[in-house]
């Protein structure tokens, strides 16, 4: 099987907790207070981050979605920082070179996921130059770690989706080139499907990351099948693996709305066409690890059966 199977940022049962704080508690420390608060959190984070993979590698777990405020607060106007401000960086710095080579060593994908306040098509240029500055910082972390991927949504359409994904393209344009050469992106449940996305993530060499489940959403006339395998062409423009994610609707297919993600995989919604694929595929369910590990489980009881 040449399915690579991810866990996205946290862990349900496993002793691995990330701890974070908000802009407000730290606006009432000195700036040197805050400087040691955030060490402390983003030295603990680190550490976290290094029994993360282990532990997804105990679990058979081939890919790890490290969550956005690995480094709490780090890009906010007002009490953002540095990892060089930090007391202890030199430790900081050592872990996450230390979950690099171990993702490495043990071939663990890496990726981050952006809020969804990172909008690059926004007619806003505040909230363009804050989405910049958010994906400079994950792109940061991804550099020191290992990470390939960077991935987002285009966003809102703005009432004309062709200008909004024309501004998308000439804020791309502007982005450091380390930080382009991860960035992909997704179609989405409501605005962007894969037929939208396909031009501009092949002018570009864009990969565009398949969300299987938006895209039952959010139909474009496009069959699963040849959905992931227009998606894929996008990927070997950078030479490296597909990624797509995969989600079952909280409520089931006939409910009032399908979009919210259940606990667990429902093996009906994994498609066949999947199976003979080389792919990343990111768990999205609330049941973190335990919805990942029944997913392999199911795969390898259809594969020898």
């Amino acid at each position: 099987m040449n399915l690579r199977l991810g866990l996205c940022c946290l862990f349900k049962n496993e002793p691995v907790t990330f701890r974070t704080t908000t802009a407000t508690a730290l606006m009432k420390l000195e700036r040197a207070q805050q400087h040691g608060k955030l060490s402390e959190i983003c030295l603990s984070n680190a550490e976290q981050l290094v029994r993360a993979v282990q532990t997804a590698h105990r679990l058979t777990i081939g890919a790890f979605r490290i969550m956005s405020p690995l480094f709490p607060r780090m890009t906010h106007p007002d009490v953002g920082y540095s990892l060089d401000d930090l007391p202890q960086r030199d430790a900081i710095a050592g872990l996450l070179a230390e979950t690099n080579r171990y993702a490495r060593q043990h071939d663990i994908r890496l990726s981050f996921h952006p809020d969804q306040f990172v909008v690059l098509a926004s007619p806003h240029q505040d909230v363009v130059a804050n989405s910049i500055r958010e994906l400079i910082y994950q792109n940061f972390l991804a550099d020191l770690i290992g990470a390939d991927v960077i991935n987002i949504h285009v966003g809102g359409v703005y009432g004309d989706k062709e200008k909004a994904l024309q501004r998308f393209c000439r804020v791309f344009e502007t982005l450091p080139g380390n930080l382009r050469s991860r960035l992909t992106v997704e179609n989405d449940d409501t605005s962007y499907t894969v037929r939208d996305l396909l031009p501009m993530c092949t002018t570009l060499a864009i990969p565009l990351v398949y969300d299987v489940h938006h895209h039952r959403c959010n139909p474009d006339g496009l069959p699963v099948e040849e959905a992931t395998g227009m998606a894929g062409e996008t990927w070997k423009q950078s030479g490296r693996e597909q990624y797509c994610h995969l989600s079952s609707p909280k409520n089931g297919w006939s409910g009032a709305d399908p979009k919210p993600h259940a606990d667990y995989i429902d093996p009906n919604d994994f498609p066949t066409s999947w199976r003979e694929r080389t792919m990343t595929i990111d768990i999205e369910a609330k049941a973190k690890e335990l919805a990942v590990v029944q997913v392999l489980e199911y795969l390898t009881r259809s594969t020898t059966t």
